[in-house]
């Protein structure tokens, strides 16, 4: 393990579960960034240290290593490492994911000019299939779920300006630590999903600014640990938006709610007859009664946690500078339709 030096500009944190093969490959691209004045922490949410072979000790050469003693989640994985960095920035890369030489680099300059920016998102590239776009900073839909702006476009360039955009992917992120320290890191009842939606919403409602930085680039594998049609994910997707609505969104939009996601499983169902969309490749690997299960086990969660999100929602108060209702500018110019929900992955 590499001993501590006078604080760095920036620390990049790295959340593990099960040490897939491809965190070595993140290890490796963060060892090549062109920003040297940077640290890499990785947090293994596991019960105890590995004991890995002679290829695993040289892909955690330069890391600092923490056991988080349980599985605490992407949140509280997150939040373990975060307390450690010691960097004026914290940059997130997932363990399925691997950046370009110069991604902390152009994330980094690009807040060093901005002061009034909080985060800043990644251009994230799929690694399968190859070319297309996983996120470029995200969109939200009216009831609470999100998806990366340009998912599965082929990159033709079209997403190459630097813009600001509503919040970034957990995936490939910037968060400054001035921001950190006012809000708090992720909410850990989130667990896994959307809790990057969640401290986004916080971040902008509390007056920070969100910038798309599209020399920043990653690629991601995509939801190696969880899989990405698994029951798991669905259920916390699920779950995690519900809390966000009750959480930040206008009382009209959160009353409105159920209505909203009944339209929405309409089209997604209507979607999957057709064999499009997420809820399509969720069915193909799963039965429909499974699916069925799964989200009503998820709305039932969901709708029990509504209470405590509703009181954090009140403590919220005292940090927010911008009206709740600044989320319907952000539906406007941010927002998904129920097409790009229904159709696209």
């Amino acid at each position: 393990m590499a001993e501590l030096s006078p604080a760095p500009i920036a620390s990049v944190v790295v959340v593990s579960r099960d040490l897939p093969p491809v965190l070595a490959e993140a290890l490796d691209s963060l060892r090549a960034q062109s920003l040297r004045d940077l640290e890499t922490i990785v947090v293994l949410n596991r019960a105890a240290e590995p004991v890995p072979g002679a290829a695993w000790a040289s892909a955690f050469d330069g890391s600092r290593l923490i056991v988080a003693g349980r599985n605490l989640g992407f949140a509280g994985g997150a939040n373990l490492g975060i307390g450690a960095a010691r960097g004026r920035y914290v940059l997130l890369l997932n363990d399925d994911a691997r950046a370009e030489p110069g991604w902390a680099e152009a994330l980094v300059a690009e807040a060093e000019r901005s002061p009034g920016v909080g985060m800043c998102a990644s251009k994230v590239l799929l690694i399968d299939p190859a070319g297309r776009i996983d996120t470029t900073g995200h969109r939200l839909f009216v009831d609470g779920l999100n998806r990366g702006r340009g998912r599965f476009e082929i990159d033709r360039g079209q997403y190459d300006g630097v813009r600001d955009v509503l919040f970034p992917s957990g995936a490939a992120a910037l968060y400054r630590r001035a921001m950190l320290d006012e809000l708090g890191g992720f909410d850990e009842r989130f667990f896994a999903y959307g809790e990057d939606t969640d401290l986004g919403l916080r971040a902008r409602l509390a007056g920070w600014g969100c910038r798309y930085v599209p020399d920043a680039v990653a690629f991601h594998h995509g939801s190696v640990t969880a899989g990405a049609y698994s029951s798991f994910k669905a259920f916390h997707v699920e779950r995690n938006r519900v809390w966000l609505v009750a959480k930040h969104f206008p009382a009209g939009l959160v009353l409105l709610n159920p209505a909203f996601s009944a339209v929405r499983y309409g089209a997604q169902a209507f979607a999957a007859l057709r064999g499009r969309g997420a809820a399509a490749r969720f069915r193909a690997e799963s039965s429909l009664g499974h699916a069925l299960f799964t989200t009503l086990r998820a709305l039932a969660a969901g709708w029990l946690g509504v209470p405590r999100m509703l009181a954090e929602r009140r403590r919220l108060r005292s940090t927010r500078r911008l009206p709740l209702r600044t989320i319907y500018a952000w539906l406007r110019t941010d927002g998904l339709t129920l097409r790009q929900i229904a159709w696209t992955e």
